[in-house]
């Protein structure tokens, strides 16, 4: 019979060689992490990020632990896979140097751990505060210019709207019930880009709701919004702004303008500029609207926009409102929304590009 003391060293030996290179696989993998997070330690200025470099730093010290224990275990291993006796277990019990290292570090473990935590809530509240601002415009957008219209039983809309300066501009739109058989279509334009010009249009789209719903009259309740509007001292902000309010009982059509470009009406078969009856808005307090009124027939089609459509440059040219009448004209049955696409595409193309200033357009079709 064989010698069992010999039959277990032959057992041994493979099996702490295997051990041996796992450990010292393992020992590498966290060598060359540890080397790149000194890297990055380096790069930390300990006195504008504190913190960070706290974190930094233990981080590799981690990391350069775990490189110094699986070394130290792929050196006991070997060792003891060739060598038996007191020298075998001289190099396995070095292992305990890095199990006191850790020991030592182990009570700065609890404050580390508090400062990644907060490190963590800090990153994410900043990741919120991001997304609401990305979010934020876009809703605020959404308040001026809706991408979906009401359905009104009688009348067929259309819309496009394009920012041409980012998200927050001053052009508007806004299509509501004023009553059972009374439906009004607003377009606006307030001077200027930018947040402070999507505030103004927006106090002014939901006031002038407040007034159409007041006065029967839309030239009123322009002369109400401009008396309001002009209380704020706001020296470098106007608005142009056209109303339809369309009357579904007497069969008209009545609007005004304050200093907006022309709106084109197709009735009786011809396209008619509607022009504005009173100045700017916000210019003084004391100005003063009418208002016509027009029979309107079935198909009747009005279309709105802001100055960014008739405004739309190829060089000195300019898109001007001939171009925009003629295209009602060619084809007076086309779906308001077609119709609004159609108009884009045109100035963008004349354009060539993407038509820099922002640009709201908006038709209603009595069906």
């Amino acid at each position: 019979m064989g010698c069992p003391r010999l039959r277990w060293v032959h057992m041994r030996s493979p099996v702490l060689i295997v051990l041996g290179i796992v450990c010292l696989a393992a020992a590498y993998g966290w060598a060359r992490s540890a080397r790149q997070r000194y890297r990055l330690v380096g790069r930390i200025d300990p006195e504008v990020a504190p913190d960070s470099y706290t974190l930094a730093w233990s981080t590799f010290r981690k990391e350069l632990h775990s490189a110094s224990l699986y070394g130290l275990l792929a050196l006991a291993s070997l060792v003891n896979a060739f060598v038996e006796g007191a020298a075998g277990a001289m190099v396995f019990s070095m292992v305990a140097i890095p199990a006191l290292v850790s020991t030592a570090w182990a009570r700065h473990a609890v404050r580390e751990a508090r400062m990644a935590r907060q490190s963590i809530d800090i990153e994410r509240r900043a990741q919120e505060a991001l997304e609401q601002e990305d979010l934020a415009p876009k809703a605020w957008a959404g308040r001026l210019a809706p991408e979906e219209l009401p359905d009104f039983s009688g009348f067929e809309t259309g819309r496009v709207y394009q920012a041409g300066t980012g998200l927050m501009a001053g052009d508007f739109f806004d299509v509501f019930k004023m009553s059972e058989t009374r439906l009004a279509a607003v377009v606006g334009d307030v001077a200027g880009h930018g947040i402070e010009a999507s505030i103004t249009a927006f106090q002014a789209k939901y006031l002038l709701r407040t007034f159409l719903r007041q006065f029967r009259d839309p030239a009123q309740a322009l002369e109400e919004l401009n008396r309001q509007m002009s209380s704020v001292e706001r020296f470098e902000e106007f608005i142009s702004l056209v109303v339809l309010v369309f009357d579904t009982e007497a069969e008209t059509m009545r609007y005004a303008s304050a200093g907006h470009p022309a709106t084109f009406l197709w009735h009786d078969r011809e396209v008619r500029p509607l022009r504005s009856t009173g100045p700017l808005l916000m210019l003084t307090s004391e100005a003063t609207y009418f208002s016509r009124e027009i029979p309107l027939a079935r198909d009747d089609m009005a279309v709105m926009y802001t100055d960014g459509l008739a405004e739309a440059r190829s060089g000195d040219e300019l898109f001007g409102e001939e171009r925009i009448g003629d295209m009602v004209r060619r084809n007076p049955g086309i779906s308001p929304g077609v119709l609004c696409k159609q108009l884009l595409d045109a100035a963008n193309d004349f354009s060539a590009g993407m038509v820099q200033d922002d640009l709201a357009i908006l038709a209603v079709r009595k069906t």
